[in-house]
């Protein structure tokens, strides 16, 4: 049989691997550093099915205040990146209401798809991941939160996803954790959180299972081809892993694999943080159920053992240097909406990089030439949401010849 050469073993990489495998594929992942080390190691935790992409009009209106602002949930610090000036007017023409409808329509299979996935996946091949299948809260503390909660809510609706507005005392009910003086919050039943690391560290367990590699430690440098066609990788040091197709699952890393073949990958990285704290010191309540933080777009995830604040994007280029600022916001905002956020000592504090594209979709599918290369990536805050499905479609694309739902709208020749 054809084998598969993977790069990359964050969740998408290692979902395309897992499916592969599964069906008897021979397949190989080649991961530069460990399984799940880059944004899959420390997101918030959250597979939010009908959740809008980012080039939302919203979030254009309030760029404008937020990009030189350090504590804003956006933030570009000055530098000079024609790439990234580029990216940015790309993405700016993108945020109209009519391309966010457009993409809601393209996300929305995967959406209804990728739930059921991750219910089959953990109770099939009974993965340690800490799986909470119980939906999250947004909730907000003035009007204009309510107004972009609302408007948030009925898309995710016309979609066909459930949402339930609650009032202030009902949220407070649930969760208890909730400070008053809130406004309300909409709740997203068909949501779900798990511990992100040990999902993924859990399916490329999985894969070795059954009868594919992981290789940690192994940095592709170059998609090798002969005559139009695929036919290894060569990694930094030297070695030769041969294979008939390769799937670039690199996320905010290595795109110039990409552009060798003359492909334009707009993938700029977005960097995100989190900060783990655990509620029996005192520095976090602790939730019953994951909490979005609209006015601050932070996600407050209670996982096995601590509870996680995270979010926030920055575009300073592809780097792990973590700003106190952006840190300190994380905890400012769930101290605002928050009872119980104590001035302790974390237990992590981390900052990862998403792959996001400027015009709010991933990028999924094969090139057309060289012939047997697949791209997944540009997923930015939907990497774990969209990773199961992104890895069964990649692996119908292989292996049947066309993914069981249609994604075309999402293959790299619209760019």
């Amino acid at each position: 049989m054809k084998r598969t050469i993977v790069v990359g073993g964050g969740v998408i990489g290692v979902c395309c691997a897992y499916f592969l495998a599964k069906r008897g594929s021979p397949v190989t992942v080649l991961e530069r550093d460990n399984i799940g080390s880059g944004a899959s190691f420390g997101n918030a935790g959250t597979i939010s099915p009908g959740h809008p992409p980012m080039n939302r009009p919203v979030a254009l209106k309030k760029a404008v205040r937020w990009l030189l602002d350090p504590v804003s949930p956006l933030y570009i610090p000055a530098r000079w990146d024609p790439g990234l000036v580029k990216w940015l007017r790309d993405f700016r023409s993108n945020c109209t209401q009519e391309r966010l409808e457009a993409n809601m329509r393209v996300l929305e299979p995967l959406g209804h798809a990728t739930r059921p996935l991750f219910d089959r996946l953990v109770e099939e091949e009974e993965l340690d991941c800490d799986y909470r299948p119980g939906g999250y809260y947004e909730v907000f503390r003035t009007e204009h939160g309510r107004e972009e909660v609302e408007a948030e809510a009925a898309m995710a609706r016309a979609a066909g996803f459930r949402t339930e507005f609650l009032a202030p005392e009902a949220l407070q009910e649930r969760e208890p954790a909730l400070k008053s003086g809130l406004l309300g919050g909409a709740f997203y039943p068909e949501a779900a959180t798990c511990n992100p690391l040990r999902f993924v560290q859990e399916l490329a367990e999985r894969i070795q299972g059954y009868g594919g590699a992981v290789v940690t430690g192994s940095e592709a440098v170059e998609v090798l081809t002969r005559d139009g066609r695929v036919t290894g990788v060569r990694t930094r040091d030297g070695e030769i892993w041969e294979s008939d197709r390769v799937v670039l699952a690199t996320g905010a890393y290595s795109l110039d694999l990409a552009t060798r073949f003359g492909c334009r990958l707009p993938v700029q990285a977005g960097k995100g943080y989190h900060r783990d704290r655990d509620p029996a010191t005192g520095g976090a309540p602790p939730l019953n159920v994951t909490c979005i933080l609209r006015e601050y777009y932070v996600l407050c995830t209670p996982m096995d053992g601590f509870v996680r604040f995270a979010g926030t994007m920055e575009f300073s280029g592809v780097n792990h240097e973590i700003r106190e600022a952006r840190m300190a916001q994380l905890t400012k905002a769930a101290d605002s909406f928050l009872e119980g956020v104590g001035d302790v000592e974390s237990t992590s504090e981390w900052c990862g990089l998403r792959p996001c594209t400027p015009d709010g979709l991933p990028i999924v599918g094969p090139l057309s030439a060289p012939e047997g290369v697949y791209l997944a990536t540009g997923h930015a805050m939907l990497g774990l949401t969209l990773g199961p499905v992104t890895g069964q479609l990649v692996a119908e694309w292989i292996l049947d010849g066309r993914p069981s739902i249609n994604v075309d709208a999402m293959r790299v020749d619209r760019f």
